[in-house]
């Protein structure tokens, strides 16, 4: 019977108990009479057995999942900007497709995104701005232009667009000059000859929101930002000269993209 069972002969599973007990150092079954009785050590093996037979199925079935990119931990970082507008959608998708599967999304900095992504601490990494670095591979996602945010009773609500020129002397929300996009504001300042001055340095899309309704000022952010925080009570005017950012995907250079990775990647060019 056990061997109809393990598919194998009789004389296969003999053999296969044999080097089992020699490797024990202990008989595991009392031979009667053509039939095997478990010894008194068997029986107390047995519970354990049952739970490594458990586990290697568990193994197996895990294996299966990881096989077909349906199982595991994915793990993203991004800057803020681009969680709620790029990445919000494509993980939707991606968990439609893959209950089983578990997503880590941590937002920082560029560069720290950057460094995260070329250390192989992150999956895939998703960042505006130039890269510039051997470790990693770029592509190019798509672009979009700075905004100007106002509330809707604000003196240059009515304006098509705004520059230099019409924010010079209101009080600016917007990143720093450290960042990418506050670096490309102060110099479209410098070269209309205005002085560039911010009242509240912030980078989160929500947080200019926030401040814009409160009457802080005028909030300056991508155009991914805004399609993020999609904020319907507020007045977004486009800023001239046109300000434009792209979005990157980074990936390592070194370690090939894992299935859950490369379907990702796949809902992400679809949402």
């Amino acid at each position: 019977a056990a061997a109809a069972a393990l598919n194998v002969s009789q004389p296969a599973v003999t053999r296969m108990l044999q080097k089992a007990e020699q490797r024990l150092g202990f008989s595991l079954f009392i031979r009667e009479k053509r039939r095997l009785r478990p010894t008194p050590e068997a029986q107390l093996m047995f519970p354990e057995t049952l739970g490594a037979f458990a586990a290697l199925e568990q193994v197996q079935r895990l294996a299966g999942e990881l096989r077909a990119g349906r199982a595991g931990i994915l793990a993203i970082s991004c800057i803020p900007a681009l969680a709620a507008s790029l990445l919000a959608p494509a993980i939707q998708r991606f968990r439609e497709r893959r209950p089983e599967a578990s997503v880590t999304l941590q937002s920082f900095g560029a560069h720290e995104v950057i460094e995260r992504i070329a250390a192989q601490k992150d999956d895939l990494g998703f960042i505006i701005g130039p890269v510039g670095h051997d470790a990693l591979l770029v592509d190019e996602l798509g672009t979009s232009e700075l905004a100007c945010l106002l509330p809707p009773g604000h003196a240059l609500a009515a304006r098509q667009y705004l520059g230099p020129a019409e924010l010079a002397g209101q009080p600016l929300l917007c990143p720093g000059r450290h960042l990418v996009l506050g670096e490309q504001l102060a110099r479209a300042f410098a070269e209309a000859n205005f002085p560039f001055r911010i009242a509240v340095e912030v980078s989160q899309a929500e947080a200019v929101c926030a401040l814009v309704r409160a009457g802080a000022g005028i909030g300056l952010l991508s155009g991914f930002g805004l399609r993020g925080s999609n904020p319907p009570d507020l007045v977004a005017r486009p800023f001239r000269p046109a300000i434009v950012s792209t979005a990157r995907l980074l990936r390592p250079r070194l370690r090939p993209l894992s299935r859950l990775a490369q379907g990702f990647v796949e809902a992400l060019g679809e949402a």
